[in-house]
């Protein structure tokens, strides 16, 4: 019985996992697009479960220094021609402009504004920024978890940034592809505040890319969600293609 317990303890140890080599692994299946292209759909669900689409064109450049994106709103008439830059940083808070087209105004989203609505969206300017491992502190081992027949690794993740609208974030990672499943963040005041769910996994070229991003929040009633279309890879695009002046082209 002794050593059974010994057995089991020893087996436990060697085959644990910490939250940061889950981050770590979740990140590297991710990387290797170099650039991405895609039409996207979001979809604006209210309490009373009434909707409204948007329709946008969203490019992103692969850097080791952080990422850049550009999205581009393309209907419904109100917020065409709106766009949205960000600069990735991995040691600092990205760089986050918007292009207002009814004012012909470039605004610059301040750190501590992007805990805010984007776009009248459940998703913040905060969570428009690409996930890096190296924007939050991990501690501890991963817990495994059940779900849907398939196994998790569940843990805490807390953003290093001060002006952060999270207190934490607990991710469900898949066990075996490393791919993010869920993730439920919560608010400065503690409380869960919202859970993303992220399907429709497509491997493109040989790369994980997400194909729908679901976001409820507990405390409005209210959802997003966020569909990839047509999404293509290593396009060849270049840093001129996310330059500020594109805003207002």
């Amino acid at each position: 019985m002794l050593k059974t317990l010994f057995f089991l303890l020893i087996s436990s140890a060697l085959f644990a996992i910490s939250n940061q080599e889950v981050a770590n692994k979740c990140e590297a299946v991710m990387n290797g697009f170099k650039d991405s292209s895609s039409t996207m759909k979001m979809t604006l669900i209210n309490a009373n479960n009434q909707k409204r689409e948007r329709h946008m064109k969203m490019i992103i450049l692969e850097k080791a220094s952080g990422n850049k994106s550009l999205m581009t709103f393309l209907s419904p008439a109100d917020v065409k021609g709106t766009k949205f830059l960000n600069y990735e940083h991995i040691n600092k808070d990205d760089d986050q402009w918007l292009y207002l087209p009814a004012l012909k105004r470039v605004k610059r989203i301040a750190s501590k504004n992007k805990s805010g609505s984007f776009m009248g969206s459940e998703f913040s300017y905060e969570d428009l920024s690409s996930f890096s491992a190296k924007k939050y502190t991990f501690t501890g081992e991963a817990k495994e978890e059940m779900l849907n027949g398939k196994k998790y690794y569940v843990g805490k993740r807390v953003p290093v940034s001060k002006n952060s609208g999270y207190t934490k974030q607990i991710s469900w990672v898949n066990a075996k592809t490393f791919l993010i499943k869920k993730v439920d963040y919560y608010d400065r005041k503690h409380e869960l505040l919202k859970t993303a769910f992220f399907d429709d996994y497509k491997k493109i070229k040989g790369v994980w890319r997400v194909g729908m991003m679901r976001i409820k929040n507990h405390q409005n009633g209210k959802k997003t969600i966020l569909v990839w279309e047509d999404e293509k890879i290593k396009t060849g695009l270049k840093e001129r293609n996310f330059h500020k002046r594109v805003l207002k082209k």
